[in-house]
């Protein structure tokens, strides 16, 4: 059968374009890719010949006939302006690599994928000079930032889509899809079994009497119980279905009380200039005057307080042997201390790119500083990393999983449904059903390609760490079958919107036209 449409895929990966292409109707006639692991699953999953491989985009100089060119461009830095010269000494940059082939080859439409953070205000110059530069390439195009979530995807995965066209008519004719009404839960992508936990009077709950939330709820936080659907793992934040270092280290009550006085106080401008301040002895005794330092101490001891060298008293001359770093540190000075967190903002030691904490050890160790003022803080104050490895664990009951990252996370699922009248008996729950029983892992290799969309038995690697960078590095399938969706719904391939959905038998629910989504650009509006 003749293919609706061909496509060459730039930045390949493990083939995420090339399925929703196929899915559609369309044919993938070449790839590009570098990265040895992607190339194998890409040549295993798709049975293809090695020789479709046009290797290294920045040595091509044109590419083979085709209808649509897809890219996932690496989000590497977007100083990307190049010396605008032309497209031709523009090489080497990735995206006007992209642009220079797209112009040269001039395809009937084109879908290029970035982060999100390309259509952030801070990169408005960079996002800016790709659309500008596409443009010169004879293209009509917009750009659309889209949650995967919107689309069918049980994830939480923002991201821009360039969608372009060489004649203007057809990106006049183009609307995104219609978000989807109905919602893959993660229940629905999990290896195991749900289970639910207990109640207090031991009798076993059921789905049937404890349903999961109804559909249509987009908010990662919380579910038709009014409860989060994850436990995050954190000393700086809190919350009913927050765990603290405390709640997992054998602590007494009065050692929860201290470290609950930390966490409330530790963001009030009293105590420090940053958004989170350690607190001095003194400053703990203005709370509670009863405060010890041996209980301080204490709680160091087992690891959830940690000391920190606050502010530094200049006490010895600076010579000639300091460095530029050194003698910058010392003119920040206020009556003879010199205080970290104050002057980390300065814009002078950011521009120079000074390390404080280690130019100050130099310092004292020369004998020019030295500490003055001791404050605790707690041992985890890394939000990303959460406590003894674990950051949140999400509930079958979930809506949505976070984003999935090439470096992989500490984020972690459990088959256990909790269903609590109470967020005490929801968070005491959660400890004794999951926490304590260890009920909880990270994600499987066949879960997180569901999560993307691609079939589960698709072949990847059995390194944890080389499977997640393929699979995480790779765009969401069934996003990019609906936009390819209704890119042939323009009739840019030579048919009418009726037809194509005939043929894909597509649902018009899920993939028609949504004429008052137009352009979305950043977090609409």
């Amino acid at each position: 059968m003749k293919p609706i449409f061909t496509t060459i895929d730039l930045f390949a990966g493990i083939g995420g374009f090339r399925m929703a292409v196929e899915r559609c109707g369309g044919q993938a006639i070449a790839f590009s890719e570098i990265n040895t692991d992607a190339i194998g699953a890409y040549v295993e999953n798709y049975n293809e010949n090695p020789s479709a491989n046009l290797g290294d985009i920045t040595k091509l100089e044109d590419l083979p006939q085709h209808d649509l060119l897809t890219a996932g461009v690496p989000c590497q830095s977007w100083s990307i302006a190049g010396r605008n010269l032309g497209f031709d000494d523009d090489r080497g940059q990735l995206w006007n690599d992209a642009i220079f082939l797209l112009k040269k080859s001039r395809p009937k439409a084109f879908v290029f994928e970035n982060v999100k953070g390309l259509a952030d205000p801070r990169n408005k110059d960079a996002l800016d000079y790709i659309m500008k530069r596409i443009k010169e390439a004879g293209y009509h195009a917009d750009y659309y930032v889209l949650d995967s979530f919107d689309y069918g995807v049980p994830q939480s995965r923002v991201r821009i889509y360039i969608i372009g066209f060489a004649e203007a008519s057809f990106r006049d004719a183009f609307f995104l899809p219609d978000r989807v009404s109905v919602h893959v839960k993660l229940k629905d992508i999990l290896d195991d079994e749900v289970t639910f936990a207990p109640s207090s009077n031991g009798e076993e709950k059921t789905a049937s009497i404890y349903p999961f939330p109804s559909a249509g709820v987009t908010s990662l936080s919380s579910n038709n119980n009014g409860f989060n659907d994850y436990f995050l793992f954190n000393d700086l934040r809190n919350g009913h279905t927050t765990i603290h270092s405390w709640d997992m280290i054998d602590t007494t009550d009065r050692q929860k009380d201290i470290c609950l006085l930390l966490l409330r106080n530790r963001r009030k401008k009293d105590f420090g200039p940053l958004d989170g301040n350690p607190l001095s002895l003194v400053q703990f005794q203005r709370l509670d005057e009863t405060i010890t330092e041996n209980e301080l101490d204490a709680l160091v001891s087992i690891d959830i307080l940690k000391k920190e060298k606050y502010s530094y008293s200049v006490v010895g001359e600076s010579g000639g042997s300091l460095s530029s770093a050194e003698m910058m540190i010392l003119t920040k000075q206020k009556n003879g201390v010199v205080t970290p967190d104050e002057i980390v903002c300065d814009r002078e030691i950011k521009v120079n790119k000074v390390n404080v904490s280690e130019t100050l050890k130099l310092l004292e160790q020369k004998g020019i500083v030295t500490c003055c003022e001791v404050r605790y803080e707690f041992r985890y104050t890394k939000i990303s990393t959460g406590l003894f490895g674990i950051n949140r664990i999400f509930l079958p009951s979930s809506n949505i999983f976070p984003t999935l990252v090439a470096s992989d996370s500490n984020d972690f699922i459990t088959p256990v449904y909790i269903k609590a009248n109470s967020a005490l008996e929801y968070r005491k729950d959660f400890m004794e059903h999951v926490v304590d029983k260890k009920a909880y892992r990270k994600i499987s290799k066949t879960e997180a390609l569901r999560i993307q969309g691609f079939p589960e038995n698709f072949q990847l690697p059995e390194s944890r760490s080389r499977w997640m960078k393929l699979i995480g590095n790779s765009v969401a399938v069934p996003v990019i079958e609906k936009l390819v969706t209704a890119i042939m719904g323009t009739g840019v391939f030579g048919m009418e919107y009726e037809k194509c959905s005939q043929n894909l038998d597509c649902d018009s629910e899920t993939v028609g036209c949504n004429r008052n989504y137009r352009q979305m650009s950043l977090f609409e509006a």
